[in-house]
C-alpha cells in the first residue's frame, strides 16, 4: 500500500477514529487504526468492539492495499510532521514507512485482514436530525449520567422517538435531565439505550453546523451515526430504561420563578468555598419575594439574596450546589420555573412546554445561623 495525504486532512482523520481506541485492551489489533485504500478511497477505521469509528481522508492512492498501524504511534507520528503531504507505504511483511519532507519514519505494522471493521448494521430504519441539534441536546443531558459501571443502564442514555418527538434522558440516580426536539419528519415510534460514551463522542466529532444533518439508523443491538464523511457505530445497552415519567410529579407546594444568571452566578460564588469532593449543599431560604441562599464551610460561609416571584408557602431545602449549576448552565431562558413540594422531595426546572425538564434531589443539612 502507498497513499499519499495532506497533513492536516490526515491528523483530522486520525483524530476522529482514535476517539474509539481502547485505553486499556489486551487485543493489540484493537489499538490500532485501519488504514484502508482497497477501494479507491482512504479510510480510516478504530474499533474497540463496543464503539467503532470510520471516516474518509482526502489523499492519493499511489499503491492499493492496507495496513493497521499503532493508533497512539500513528497520531503523535502526524500530529508532530511538518505541515506537508505526508507518504505511508506499506510492504506484504507490514514494514511501514511513514515520509513527509526530510523526516521518515519506519515501524512495524499489523495486517488490516486481521482488523475488526465496521458492525455491520440495517439501513432500512432512520431518522434525520440535525447536527446542531443534537449536539446541543446531548450536552445539555450527558452530564447527568453515571460515570460508574454499577448500573450498566445509567451510564447511557434514552433515546426515545414517538411521531415527531425525540426525547432524550439521563440520569444518575441523583437528577434527571429530560430534553425534547421537535423532528422535521414524522418516524416510526424507537426506544433505544445509547452508551453515554458514544454520544459523547459523536458531540466532539459534530461540528454543529446548523445546515448539516445526521443520519441516525437503528438496529436491534446497534446504532449508527453518519455524517459527512463520518460513520460512528455502537453497541445499544441492553435492557428496560427506568420508568422517569413516575418520577415527575405534577404535586407541587411551592414555585419559584427567578432570573437563571443571577441564580447561577450566585451558586457559582458560594462553591468558591467548598474544596473539591467536600460535599457541601448549598441552603436555599424560599420566602414571598425573596431566595437567601446559603453555605457554610470549613473556609467559610456566604449568604446572599436573590429576588424572586413566588406562589405557595415558605420553603427551606438543601442542594448539592453542583447539580444546580449544571442544569442552570445549559438552559437558555432568562428566567426559569423551579417547582418544590417539600424539603424531602427532589425540585423540578421545566419550562411550560417541558422541552426540558431537570429533577434534582434535595440532600440533608444542619442548620447553622
Amino acid at each position: 500500500m502507498k497513499i499519499i495525504c495532506p497533513k492536516q486532512s490526515l491528523l483530522a482523520g486520525v483524530q476522529t477514529v482514535s476517539r474509539a481506541v481502547p485505553s486499556k485492551t489486551t487485543m493489540p489489533t484493537l489499538e490500532c487504526i485501519l488504514i484502508d485504500a482497497t477501494k479507491g478511497i482512504i479510510t480510516l477505521t478504530a474499533n474497540d468492539m463496543e464503539l467503532a469509528i470510520e471516516t474518509i481522508v482526502e489523499g492519493e492512492i499511489a499503491e492499493r492495499g492496507m495496513i493497521a498501524i499503532d493508533a497512539k504511534f500513528l497520531l503523535e507520528i502526524v500530529r508532530k510532521l511538518p505541515d506537508s503531504d505526508i507518504t505511508i507505504s506499506s510492504d506484504n511483511s507490514c514494514k511501514t514507512s511513514i515520509v513527509c519532507e526530510k523526516s521518515r519514519f519506519h515501524i512495524i505494522g499489523k495486517p488490516g485482514e486481521d482488523f475488526n471493521r465496521l458492525p455491520e448494521y440495517d439501513r432500512s430504519d432512520s431518522i434525520v436530525i440535525g447536527q446542531y441539534t443534537l449536539k446541543d441536546i446531548v450536552r445539555q443531558t450527558i452530564f447527568s449520567i453515571a460515570d460508574n459501571e454499577n448500573n450498566k443502564m445509567m451510564t447511557g442514555e434514552l433515546l426515545q422517538i414517538n411521531g415527531q418527538v425525540l426525547k432524550i434522558v439521563s440520569l444518575d440516580g441523583h437528577r434527571i435531565s429530560v430534553r425534547k426536539v421537535i423532528l422535521r419528519d414524522y418516524y416510526e415510534s424507537h426506544k433505544v439505550v445509547v452508551p453515554g460514551k458514544t454520544l459523547n463522542e459523536v458531540s466532539k466529532i459534530l461540528n454543529g453546523d446548523g445546515d448539516s444533518s445526521v443520519m441516525i439508523y437503528f438496529s436491534d443491538k446497534h446504532i449508527a451515526f453518519e455524517f459527512g464523511d463520518t460513520i460512528v457505530v455502537s453497541r445499544l445497552i441492553e435492557g428496560e430504561y427506568f420508568r422517569i415519567d413516575q418520577m415527575f410529579q405534577n404535586d407541587y407546594e411551592t414555585k419559584v420563578n427567578i432570573n437563571r444568571k443571577e441564580f447561577l452566578d450566585c451558586i457559582d460564588r458560594a462553591t468558591l468555598l467548598v474544596k473539591e469532593g467536600d460535599k457541601k449543599p448549598i441552603i436555599l431560604s424560599i420566602t414571598d419575594d425573596s431566595m437567601e441562599l446559603k453555605i457554610n464551610s470549613v473556609i467559610g460561609s456566604m449568604k446572599e439574596d436573590l429576588n424572586i416571584e413566588k406562589s405557595g408557602r415558605d420553603m427551606m431545602i438543601g442542594f448539592n450546589p453542583k447539580f444546580l449549576i449544571d442544569a442552570l448552565r445549559v438552559i437558555d431562558d432568562e428566567r426559569v420555573d423551579i417547582y418544590l413540594l417539600n424539603s424531602k422531595s427532589p425540585c423540578v426546572i421545566k419550562n411550560f412546554e417541558e422541552t426540558y425538564m431537570y429533577l434534582i434531589l434535595p440532600v440533608n443539612f444542619t442548620t447553622v445561623n
